[in-house]
């Protein structure tokens, strides 16, 4: 009976070394998703059991690749911003990681190696805060004719997501409406020259002071003439200047016509363009010592490949010289140069006033 006892027990013991030799390792307790800042501190956690014949390590897993960092309570990886702690009595590897960088951002992984095709795993996010930076497949600048349907891009990365806005310069009306769009895409269904101008796509996030993109934008339209003065009087013998103002992108052609013949720059014309702005053009045809036959219709035309527009200016004789541009004349006002005509105009006024007088005695 006392061998019996003795054998049962011999088997109990033989049982419970078995069963202690069989419990598999395992990963007990693994840090949550870490999110940290640019410099700041991170510490990663990672609690195993029965691991006395394995080996423990923490690995970055990148795509397609993975970086061991330690394995065991020994560091593999020489990087000074990074250390590890082993504490026995709960058996946890603490990976500590100072100073972060944007890099240092990914999945790590605590790893227990049981055989070249057999691990056991648990993996931990850290994120580090980044400010917003503008993708550079976002629209740059537009180019479009007037009517057309546009669709501008923005899209910007950092941690956390950006968010994203448009804006216009001086913080106009945006053709969408009101003076603030939200989303990846401002889309403008038909653009009107007026909508011409910057436009801002703004990405922020709460970390650092956003990011901002200036988009050009460019409406190419056909030119509009206007004319400030329609009706203009100069007496003979004097100077006359008319003007036109257009507004066309691209650049336009201008000419200046009378009588369907096109002008030229000569003794009796002096055509001036100046360009006050990309689309934005002033021009001045000076009529030099006006002669009879100058008076009548000029016609200022402005042609781009969008097309064409022309504005109306009459030219009509006055007995008094209109000032400016006559009063740069040296003739206006010295009696010693009066021109022929104006001499007859003079003495023509005298006879007319002597037989009115007459006349009433």
């Amino acid at each position: 009976m006392a061998l019996l006892k003795v054998a049962i027990l011999f088997v109990v013991v033989i049982c419970i070394n078995n069963a202690k030799g069989q419990r598999s390792p395992t990963i007990s307790f693994i840090s949550q998703t870490q999110i940290k800042d640019i410099g700041g501190t991170v510490e990663l956690s990672c609690s195993v059991q029965y691991t006395q014949d394995y080996s423990v390590v923490w690995m970055k897993l990148d795509t397609g690749s993975s970086l061991p960092i330690s394995t065991g309570s020994s560091l593999i990886l020489h990087d000074s911003r990074f250390s590890l702690r082993y504490d026995p009595a709960s058996s946890t590897y603490v990976l500590q990681i100072k100073d972060m960088q944007e890099t240092d951002a990914g999945t790590y992984a605590c790893q227990i190696l049981i055989s070249p095709s057999n691990r056991v795993s648990a993996e931990v996010q850290v994120q580090v805060r980044r400010p917003p930076f503008i993708s550079d497949n976002s629209t740059r600048s537009v180019v479009v004719a007037e009517g057309s349907a546009v669709d501008m891009e923005c899209y910007a990365g950092g941690f956390p997501v950006p968010r994203i806005t448009w804006r216009r310069e001086n913080n106009a009306v945006l053709p969408t409406g009101g003076s603030i769009s939200r989303g990846n895409t401002l889309k403008i269904k038909g653009i009107k020259k007026e909508d011409r101008g910057t436009y801002y796509c703004i990405a922020e996030n709460g970390v650092g002071q956003g990011a901002r993109r200036n988009i050009a934008v460019e409406v190419e339209f056909a030119p509009v003439v206007t004319v400030p003065r329609p009706r203009l009087g100069q007496a003979l013998q004097y100077d006359m200047d008319l003007e036109c103002h257009v507004e066309a992108y691209p650049l336009p052609a201008i000419t200046w016509e009378k009588d369907d013949i096109t002008l030229v720059n000569n003794q009796h014309n002096m055509i001036s363009h100046f360009a006050v702005a990309d689309e934005f053009t002033d021009t001045t045809l000076r009529v030099i010592t006006i002669e009879k036959r100058q008076y009548g219709q000029y016609v200022c035309k402005a042609a781009n490949r969008l097309g064409t527009s022309e504005g109306r200016v009459e030219l009509f004789e006055s007995i008094i010289p209109v000032c400016p541009p006559a009063c740069g004349s040296t003739r206006y006002g010295d009696a010693s140069t009066l021109s022929t005509s104006t001499v007859a105009l003079f003495f023509t006024l005298l006879i007319c006033i002597y037989r009115n007088f007459t006349a009433q005695r």
